[in-house]
């Protein structure tokens, strides 16, 4: 019998005999073995879903993605809510407050000159000679200071940065016209109140570019900037709001989904409760009303902060400002004559500007004005109805929320009241000849026009203060707020954890 030898078993992935030899050059790519065919396959078909694992996964599958879009929507509404935060509490909206000095910072430096030119050579009138050149070199610093604030917060606005630029050129020039004027007026040495024709003429020209053209051009940067915070505020809280009911949506879906998980889990292996979902199911519903309650106390703070706070600290602020211009008017109707009638109009539109009492028909004029003001403003108590007055206070009073706030009101008017009173006498002593009366009444520096306003200045800044002190809060507050989104990706990650410990036994049975 003939023994046929045994042949040598082929290496792995040698071709077996009497198969053809791959073309050269061909790359031959051994085939997929059977078992991966068949899942992948059975994937594509979506043949894994009859089967209990693959309806598990798919259960799991759907609920990590709704508490992912949880948690982006979370994050996008969370950094709405902290750029809001940043514009109204950290950049523009103080920026916009200092920028509000501008106007008052103008408008004192031209009091303080007509002051200087009104006492002439009596240097102890007033508040002294050189306190009111110091008043004024600060003045014109706070100036400066406040036109940067405005040209960083103008960015790419080129009519804004304009008006700043002209704002600026025409300080300038306004400081060369007072030089002229205080030099002719050292030169007069003149008594007080009788300032010579040369001197009136160079402050003429200084007061009417700044009247004319600073003033006006200061009060519109400090409209446009302010309009600028609000629209960004608009924005930005109506995106946290927006946010809010996404995170609604959002956490119900993945609630829901949880719920249809446990309730398949319960039905197929006859089990009651899965106590990892039941804590990722808990966890979600602490997470979505984390958010959504963030949220809402993240709106609730900005708009406390720009309506209690950046609003009436920016109306408030003007008022101050309008209230040293129209004062300043007082030293320009005694220091000019020839314009007295001019300067007693712009004082009465001032002060209309900050209290416009309900005269009925009566003719607009002072003597009326004087008058509603006892009769309208003086019996008034906030919270006592409405104002019978239309103005910055006026708008004030509207919006007071606080027995703080009502007596600061409270005590302003009554200070205002007291401002208008001196000007009635000074205007009457002038009125009748007797302009060193008018002059004393005006410029006493114990007593007086200058005693009372600086009683009215301070009533007014304790309550800027107040609402200054609001919105300091709010940002702190909502400060704190965004400081406690550091634990929402960890408790995110947490409930995934969960989830998929939940399902991992049951997984593990089919293996």
């Amino acid at each position: 019998m003939t023994m046929t030898p045994a042949q040598p078993a082929a290496p792995p992935g040698a071709r077996p005999p009497g198969a053809p030899a791959p073309a050269p050059g061909s790359d031959a790519v051994p085939a997929a073995p059977p078992a991966r065919r068949g899942r992948l396959a059975t994937f594509a078909r979506g043949r894994w879903l009859r089967t209990i694992p693959g309806r598990i996964r798919a259960h799991v599958a759907l609920v990590l993605a709704a508490l992912v879009a949880l948690l982006a929507v979370l994050t996008v509404a969370v950094g709405n809510a902290r750029d809001s935060v940043q514009t109204i509490g950290h950049d523009a909206g103080p920026q916009v407050v200092a920028t509000s000095t501008l106007y008052f910072a103008l408008s004192d430096m031209d009091a303080q000159v007509s002051n200087i030119l009104l006492i002439g050579r009596q240097h102890d009138l007033g508040s002294g000679y050189d306190r009111m050149i110091g008043a004024y070199e600060q003045r014109r610093a706070d100036a400066d200071a406040a036109a940067v604030q405005a040209a960083q917060l103008a960015g790419r606005d080129p009519a804004l940065r304009q008006t700043v630029q002209d704002v600026l050129d025409g300080l300038g020039r306004y400081e060369r016209l007072v030089g002229s004027a205080m030099q002719l007026n050292q030169q007069a040495d003149h008594p007080a109140g009788e300032p010579p024709k040369e001197v009136v003429d160079a402050y003429r020209q200084a007061t009417d570019l700044m009247k004319l053209e600073l003033l006006p051009k200061a009060y519109n940067i400090t409209l446009d900037t302010g309009a600028h915070v609000r629209q960004a505020y608009e924005s930005k809280r109506t995106a946290v709001l927006a946010g809010r009911d996404w995170v609604i949506v959002a956490g119900a879906a993945a609630l829901l989904l949880l719920v249809a998980t446990q309730l398949y889990l319960a039905r197929t292996f006859r089990r009651l409760l899965n106590p990892a979902l039941v804590l990722a199911t808990l966890g979600t519903v602490a997470l979505t009303a984390a958010g959504a309650g963030l949220l809402s106390a993240q709106a609730g703070h900005i708009r406390k902060a720009k309506e209690d706070g950046f609003d009436s600290v920016l109306s408030l602020s003007r008022a101050r400002s309008v209230s040293h211009s129209a004062f300043a008017d007082e030293s320009r109707y005694l220091l000019d004559p020839g314009r007295a009638d001019t300067y007693e109009q712009t004082y009465l539109d001032k002060s209309l500007s900050v209290v416009y009492p309900d005269i009925g028909d009566k003719p607009l004029n002072l003597e009326n004005y004087y008058a509603g003001l006892e009769q309208k403003v003086g019996p008034y108590r906030p919270h006592k109805g409405a104002a019978p007055f239309l103005g910055f206070f006026a708008d004030e009073a509207a919006a007071v929320r606080n027995a703080r706030e009502a007596d600061a009101v409270q005590r302003t008017l009554r200070a205002y009241i007291v401002v208008q009173r001196d000007d009635q006498k000074m205007r009457s002593l002038a009125a009748s000849g007797d302009r060193n009366g008018a002059i004393t009444m005006r410029m006493g520096r114990q007593s007086g026009a200058i005693h009372d306003f600086d009683a009215y200045d301070a009533a007014l800044g304790s309550l800027i203060a107040v609402h200054q002190d609001a919105f300091t809060k709010q940002i702190k507050d909502a400060d704190g707020g965004l400081r406690g989104w550091k634990a929402v990706p960890p408790a995110a990650a947490v409930i995934a954890l969960l989830i998929v410990a939940g399902v991992r036994p049951r997984l593990a049975e089919f293996r």
